[in-house]
């Protein structure tokens, strides 16, 4: 490092990305540096609970060892690996998705993305079905590219784009006769979050996701999960559909899928048929890093339990948010270690608050609509980590009163 890089200070860092960056993001001024575990430090030297996960990307932690292991061996040997090829690290992957996957889920689609992972699930659906129309759910989101953001219900979000692509109807979700409605005829598609992530933790039920997969079964449309922030463990179990027994006939995955490097799939069924080759491709899906990464990380899952640690870890988190006696906590929800906290105010100046050091200690968490605070931690968090997060949200909430 040059002697001019090493004086570099947090103030020129934040003074930096703010004169170059786009603007699109509110950020909190705080210089991120370097992670290990569930542990996130700043420039410097400041020390985090990290409950962010990187919007729920790092589930096996920050620099874990073997996924910082595989992904400096794939470097050295390929980075990228065109589509038009075949290629080891691509295959293997695919067979373990397949092979991790809920029932019935055969083939996949690898991208970079969520977004993207559902934009390829609305194309094939209206691909296969030569129908148009998508059913979503009101509170949903599924990403801000084009198709996908037609497909979200915040008009915050979708106001400044209009017109978005046609034929996308919202109903209420939970509810099953207004879904029963609007599934008809002309319907390609029903896509549903098994856990509503950015609109503010919401768990779906068990028995209204499946009679919505069985409305979609008897009507001709295609069932879509959105599992790109449920998935990879964090919900308890390795995907959210596991809990319900759901057998989705395309399944969107992304954030968690590869550690941390930027990837996404489409999981495709039976149900979805053949697809004509050149109808949809990318340059970067399915290169040979990602899918290293990708197979380390299933593999750390899975040789460290981590599913089942995130639901016994959240229980933990959940059990302890709920014991805060707080006039300003309305509801503690969610599934394994993806948590919310409905609040009767705002929630930006409590997560403020809960970041602020104190001993050389803070808490990082997200929002979810403007009323919840969102945990979503690495699932390696330990039980001191969780206790440790439980008082400094009380003493947060607290100091808001």
């Amino acid at each position: 490092m040059s002697a001019e890089a090493s004086t570099v200070t947090r103030d020129d860092l934040i003074a930096l990305e703010d004169r170059y960056a786009s603007g699109l993001y509110i950020k909190q001024p705080i210089v991120l540096a370097r992670g290990e575990g569930a542990r996130v430090w700043d420039v410097d030297g400041t020390e985090y609970i990290d409950c962010t996960s990187g919007h729920g990307v790092a589930n096996v932690g920050h620099a874990h060892p073997r996924l910082v292991e595989a992904i400096g061996r794939q470097t050295r040997r390929m980075v990228t690996s065109p589509n038009g090829f075949y290629s080891d690290q691509r295959a293997r992957l695919l067979g373990e998705l397949v092979r991790i996957a809920p029932p019935g889920l055969e083939r996949a689609y690898l991208c970079n993305s969520g977004a993207e992972a559902v934009e390829a699930a609305f194309k094939f659906a209206r691909l296969n079905t030569r129908r148009q129309k998508i059913v979503s759910t009101m509170r949903g989101f599924h990403g801000r590219t084009m198709g996908a953001l037609s497909a979200t219900w915040h008009k915050a979000y979708r106001g400044p784009f209009q017109p978005l692509v046609p034929g996308f109807d919202f109903v209420p979700y939970g509810r099953l006769e207004p879904m029963a409605e609007a599934i008809d005829g002309e319907t390609a598609a029903v896509i549903l979050e098994v856990v509503q992530g950015e609109g503010g933790v919401n768990p779906g039920d068990g028995d209204y996701l499946r009679q919505v997969q069985g409305l979609c079964r008897e009507r001709g449309a295609l069932f879509i999960v959105d599992e790109v922030q449920t998935g990879f463990g964090r919900t308890g179990r390795m995907f959210a559909s596991d809990h319900y027994a759901l057998q989705p006939d395309l399944m969107c995955l992304a954030k968690a899928i590869a550690g941390g490097v930027p990837m996404g799939a489409t999981l495709l069924g039976s149900r979805v048929g053949e697809l004509p080759q050149k109808v949809h491709g990318s340059t970067f899906g399915g290169n040979a890093l990602a899918c290293a990464a990708a197979l380390a990380t299933i593999c750390i899952l899975e040789s460290e339990d981590l599913p089942r640690r995130a639901a016994a870890r959240g229980a933990q988190l959940m059990e302890g948010l709920r014991a805060i006696e707080s006039p300003i906590v309305r509801e503690v929800r969610g599934m394994g270690l993806m948590v919310g906290i409905q609040l009767k105010a705002r929630a930006g100046s409590y997560l403020a608050a809960l970041a602020r050091p104190v001993d050389g200690l803070g808490v990082l968490a997200l929002s979810a609509g403007s009323t919840v605070m969102r945990f979503l931690p690495p699932l390696v968090i330990d039980e001191e980590d969780v206790d440790e997060v439980v008082a400094r949200v009380e003493a947060a909430l607290a100091e808001g009163e």
